[in-house]
């Protein structure tokens, strides 16, 4: 079932027992952030935590809610995060289209068969309390500075809206946001994001941006603002296929956008065409802490919010952190997508530690030679697939969520001279090792047995395994052997 709003969620998770809260006054700057990052590296992911007492700010604070499988399962209504992808595929499977383009109509057409399409209301939780112009302030709000290192506090799960000039198509992302001071923050739109485009096309229109940020809601909204759609599919649209019912929105009071209606808090402004100033540092989900740099900045004319609202957070560095767990829910939810352009993928891992974009294992049916270089490529022209910096493929039996076995036929079936493919293409905006921004090397290694058509001429061995008779014979005796306790 849907949430209505962010305390629907909160005692979801603690009627699950996926909940801790903390009294204790504690310091949004530095000690908060603390907790959470050690909360967030237990087995497990730990609990969600809410902070009903941050020394900063007019509200309760609610971190690592999506910070565990499970967590993240319940943020999407289901049962697993594996539910929503089967979903999505079920849902394919009905309509084989045909090109790319045609699959991407086909999942929105889908999505709206679902009556997954937002519905327009007149107000909601986020319209209780309107401030505009001097009332509207910042300092109400028990914003995290992370890390010692940081430029200054920064809000961490904004859902942020824009809309093309042109064609008034809206995006709805995730970009942090550097606190500057009550009523002024970075706007921090990477190069690829399609808000950087948004905010390119008003440069050269020469018109000032209208942007809203909204902050809680129902967690499925908040996930889809993270989620890599493909173009011309809306983030409201797939928030409402993740929780089965259509997300509310409503007018803002200051400017033309649309908005979750029962969001915790919205922040509502404009970004100026030009306007630059230097945003960061960052400690980032890399581990490492993102350089400053200039980025556009977000005026505030008007923050709506809840009579009671929650403020909700994340700190992201050296994983594992929450942060990890939304990603492998990306995942598996778009492993469908995926399979639609390439059918000979078997399964795919973005381990943890990969940080999302700097690894991905592949499984793959192979039925031509260098197959596995063909679907490397593919997947570098893929969306933000085009971020990764390593892909390894294995052959369709070896299970790619077993970093052992990976490992394992990665060193036996690879020869480097052969199998490894490098080139230079378009790395993250945080990616500090390339030569330059938003460049770096990629690496692609293939780890499929070889056939003598791609110029493996001596015999392949076969893997050890035990005969079945065997192993039958030996199970039938095992309980009389005194070797399990």
């Amino acid at each position: 079932m849907a949430y209505g709003n962010l305390r629907e969620f909160v005692a979801a998770l603690e009627r699950e027992g996926e909940l801790l809260r903390i009294e204790r006054p504690l310091d949004p700057h530095l000690e908060i952030p603390e907790v959470i990052d050690r909360v967030c590296k237990t087995p497990g992911g730990g609990k969600a935590l809410l902070f009903g007492s941050p020394t900063r700010g007019k509200a309760p604070l609610l971190a690592n809610c999506f910070g565990s499988y499970r967590r993240m399962a319940m943020a999407l209504s289901a049962e697993s995060i594996e539910e929503p992808a089967e979903r999505i595929a079920g849902l394919l499977a009905k309509s084989p289209p045909e090109g790319l383009g045609d699959k991407v109509r086909t999942l929105g057409e889908l999505m709206g068969l679902s009556k997954a399409l937002p519905r327009h209301v007149r107000t909601g939780r986020c319209k209780e309390v309107i401030r505009q112009a001097e009332d509207a302030s910042l300092a109400d709000l028990p914003i995290l500075h992370c890390w010692p290192g940081d430029g200054g506090p920064f809000i961490t799960l904004p859902m942020v809206v824009t809309a093309h000039p042109e064609t008034g198509r809206r995006n709805v992302g995730m970009y942090r946001m550097h606190v500057y001071d009550e009523r002024t923050t970075g706007m921090h739109w990477h190069t690829h994001k399609v808000g950087a485009g948004h905010y390119r096309e008003h440069v050269r229109r020469g018109e000032r941006m209208p942007v809203a940020v909204a902050l809680g809601g129902d967690p499925a909204i908040t996930y889809a603002a993270t989620a890599p759609l493909p173009d011309g599919i809306d983030e409201f649209l797939f928030a409402g296929f993740l929780r089965k019912e259509p997300v509310p929105l409503v007018r803002c009071e200051t400017c033309d956008l649309e908005v979750p209606a029962d969001a915790e808090y919205v922040l509502e402004g404009y970004v100026e065409p030009g306007e630059l100033r230097i945003e960061g540092p960052f400690g980032d989900h890399t581990g490492y802490y993102s350089l400053a740099d200039e980025y556009p900045v977000f005026h505030i004319t008007c923050i709506t919010s809840a009579a009671d609202p929650i403020y909700p957070a994340t700190i992201v560095g050296r994983p594992p952190m929450e942060d990890c767990y939304i990603a492998k829910a990306t995942e598996r939810l778009f492993l469908p997508i995926l399979k639609m352009t390439l059918p000979e993928i078997v399964d795919m891992n973005l381990p943890l530690e990969g940080i999302f974009h700097n690894l991905c294992i592949v499984s793959i049916r192979k039925t031509f030679p260098l197959h596995a270089r063909k679907v490397m490529n593919a997947l570098w022209g893929l969306g933000q697939m085009m971020f990764v910096k390593m892909i390894i493929v294995v052959d369709e039996d070896v299970n790619v969520q077993d970093i052992g076995e990976v490992i394992w036929r990665l060193g036996n079936n690879t020869d480097f001279a052969r199998d490894t493919l490098i080139w230079e293409g378009p790395v993250d905006a945080l990616d500090h090792s390339g030569p330059r921004p938003h460049v770096g090397g990629k690496i692609g290694l293939d780890a499929t047995r070889k056939w003598p058509s791609e110029g493996h001429s001596r015999e392949w061995p076969p893997d050890i395994i035990m005969s079945d008779e065997v192993k039958a014979r030996i199970d039938a005796v095992w309980s009389e052997l005194g070797i399990d306790p």
